[in-house]
């Protein structure tokens, strides 16, 4: 191993000799210890035949390993007074843990044996198949995720799998089978591709030593590549019967993370905190306080390390829909023609500074973070250091943003769901696409 100390707050990271990278975060108030396996696969990683693989391979992988069946699993962790969980990203995959940091060995342990020793019982893929189907039918007969579903497809298209939702297809997951999954993980899991993270009062030096005995033995690999998605632009739209609202998703393309040092994408960061964070700011003082549009709505710059989405989301009566888009569209209109108010931006940046101080009080949001730039960058990013340079950002930097929103040849990506309206979505089509 080769340890060295991250500038965040005595962050220590280590590499074994596979190429698996252990973070030991410590963060001594706290009672609890959280602990994370991050593994750089999701549905990116997907061709279309295996959309949704690698969702199905974290439900399934709680479900029996070499030595411990599910109901083991479950009573090993439980014992402890432990929480198991996971997810799965576009970008990654992730099992959890959180307990009392006396049992850290123990958790090391059990979650080595869930990402390294899944059998996959085929029994169990059966019944686990018809909970990932309702799941699945949830996010189907919701509008606002069928909403962000369609944005992904206006904005990549279907040939990319950015295109393409984590959940996948509801044919590819009755297909998958027990050889399936096997097959996907020991091509996607390997050592360099796994980040091994701990936040809380922690030895950071025992931590490693304990993952190295875990982890140790797991196949070096090749880091995981991608190509970056192309922006296509356009308008979908999904009527779904017996909803009383109109989901709105309207996104512009954004600059990527890139690389450690390029900061392209911070004055899109601030254009959506100035746009759409808090009561106060114009898309929510306009279109709620206002004028009563919508209960929610909202803007973000959703960065990613190989694209980014300037994104403006609103739910709002059929009804008024029509009013909502040229609502927004007048919004964008007048911070592009600027002067930007100097005190909604200041505003937006003492916000962006809270939400980053906020981030680095929170375990999971720490872990995951140190994951993914680890996985993009290979080293920490100094969060203080990222939190300064925003702060840099001119205010004439922000108004080209809004000003690039809307220039002449750009192609918005707009997605409609729930009870579209015909005129609505020829309003959409007329103001953005």
């Amino acid at each position: 191993m080769k340890p060295h100390a991250s500038p965040r707050s005595a962050t220590q990271v280590s590499r074994l000799a596979n190429d698996l990278r252990t973070v030991a975060i410590p963060m001594p108030w706290r009672e609890t210890i959280s602990l994370s396996v991050f593994i750089r696969t999701g549905s990116l990683h997907e061709s279309a035949r295996l959309n949704g693989i690698s969702h199905v391979v974290e439900h399934m992988a709680f479900k029996g390993t070499a030595s411990r069946d599910c109901q083991r699993i479950n009573l090993d962790a439980e014992a402890l007074g432990a929480e198991l969980n996971a997810h799965t990203d576009k970008d990654h995959t992730a099992f959890h843990i959180e307990g009392l940091p006396s049992d850290l060995p123990a958790f090391i342990e059990l979650l080595a044996d869930i990402v390294l020793n899944s059998s996959f019982p085929a029994e169990e893929l059966e019944r686990e198949r018809g909970v990932i189907v309702q799941e699945f039918s949830e996010f189907e007969d919701d509008p606002t995720s069928a909403a962000f579903q369609l944005l992904d497809r206006a904005c990549y298209g279907a040939a990319h799998a950015a295109g393409r939702p984590i959940i996948g297809t509801r044919a590819n997951i009755l297909r998958f089978s027990r050889d399936d999954l096997l097959a996907y993980v020991r091509a996607q899991y390997s050592a360099s591709n796994v980040v091994v993270a701990v936040a809380g009062p922690i030895d950071a030096s025992a931590f490693e030593r304990a993952v190295a005995a875990a982890f140790g033995a797991m196949p070096a690999g090749s880091p995981h590549t991608l190509s970056a998605p192309s922006w296509q632009g356009g308008l979908k739209t999904r009527r779904m019967a017996g909803s009383g609202q109109c989901q709105i998703l309207l996104g512009f393309p954004a600059p990527s993370l890139g690389d450690v040092h390029s900061n392209q994408h911070l004055p899109h960061v601030l254009a959506a905190a100035l746009l759409g964070e808090g009561m106060s700011s114009p898309l929510l003082d306009e279109i709620r306080e206002r004028r009563g549009l919508a209960y929610h709505v909202a803007c973000s710059a959703d960065i990613l390390p190989l694209y980014g989405q300037f994104v403006i989301e609103g739910a709002t009566a059929p009804a008024q829909a029509e009013e909502f888009l040229q609502a927004v569209h007048q919004l964008l209109h007048h911070q592009a023609q600027g002067p930007l108010d100097p005190v909604a931006l200041a505003r937006a940046r003492k916000q962006l500074q809270m939400r980053g101080l906020r981030a680095l009080e929170q375990p999971a949001r720490r872990m995951e973070s140190a994951a993914q730039e680890l996985f993009s960058f290979g080293r920490l990013r100094d969060a203080h250091e990222a939190m300064a340079q925003l702060q840099a950002v001119t205010a004439a930097q922000v108004q080209a943003v809004f000003e690039t929103l809307l220039q002449a040849g750009q192609r918005p990506a707009v997605a409609l769901a729930g009870s579209v309206p015909q005129r609505v979505r020829a309003r959409a089509a007329e103001l953005f696409a």
